[in-house]
């Protein structure tokens, strides 16, 4: 007897109705409970075990995208007595005497008179006044800039108003240079070979002021913390020069 349904299938009863209704609630409860728990994980990752590490880092441990700069030159450090440093260069041969007229330091943008300064009352060197901060003083008692030996310059770090000529000369470098204008005309060009920051208890004066066979150039400023009790700084900043050429200017 040949089916009266063309398509080989069964007749639909109450029965099957009823199980494939149950069939389609049953799955999409199924689909609304794992999409509830899938939001639940979503909003709190970390009691789950599912937040990154890059998550859990603290707002201060993620890259600023700043450069950082190179660290600054170490300060020169020796006993007192030692030589004072040179630079990795040979030393021009001195020249004859001639008094300071004018020193140059391109870096810290340093252009001052020169003045001869002697001792003061008490044995140390004089400085130049508080009323011209620009002014750099040469103590005359040694060599002149480009004669053989040291030749000593002293400058304020600052008044009690502003900066003064040596206020940025702690911030020179080995290898930078140095031109001491002469009153012969010619122009002694230094190099530097360290920077020294010395307590003004234990000043080096056998490297500040003992004798050299080369013609060199040591600048003297304040520096350290400023004693307000005895109106001074505790320390010097000392720069230690070779020259290593001259021009005429």
């Amino acid at each position: 007897m040949a089916s009266q349904y063309p398509y080989g299938g069964q007749p639909d009863d109450k029965g099957s109705r009823a199980l494939r209704a149950v069939l389609i609630l049953a799955a999409i409860a199924g689909v609304v409970t794992v999409a509830a728990g899938m939001l639940i994980v979503l909003r709190s990752p970390e009691q789950y075990g599912l937040a990154s590490q890059r998550d859990q880092l603290a707002v201060g441990a993620q890259p600023d995208g700043k450069a950082t700069g190179p660290p600054e030159q170490a300060l020169f450090k020796a006993a007192p007595t030692a030589p004072p440093p040179m630079p990795q260069i040979n030393p021009a041969p001195p020249m004859l005497p001639s008094t300071p007229v004018r020193i140059v330091i391109k870096r810290l943008g340093v252009s001052a008179p020169v003045k001869s300064v002697g001792l003061a009352k008490d044995g140390t060197i004089q400085v130049p006044p508080p009323s011209d901060p620009n002014l750099v003083g040469w103590y005359r008692d040694m060599s002149t800039p480009g004669e053989a030996g040291p030749a000593v310059m002293l400058g304020h770090k600052d008044t009690r108003t502003r900066g003064a000529v040596f206020t940025r000369l702690h911030e020179i470098r080995n290898g930078d240079t140095i031109e001491v204008k002469r009153q012969d005309g010619t122009t002694a060009v230094f190099t530097v070979g360290g920077v020294e920051q010395a307590s003004k208890q234990t000043f080096p004066t056998q490297r500040v002021y003992g004798n050299q066979a080369n013609a060199q150039l040591h600048l003297i400023t304040c520096g350290g913390a400023y004693n307000r009790t005895i109106g001074h700084y505790t320390d010097n900043i000392i720069v230690y020069a070779t020259m290593t050429s001259s021009y005429r200017s």
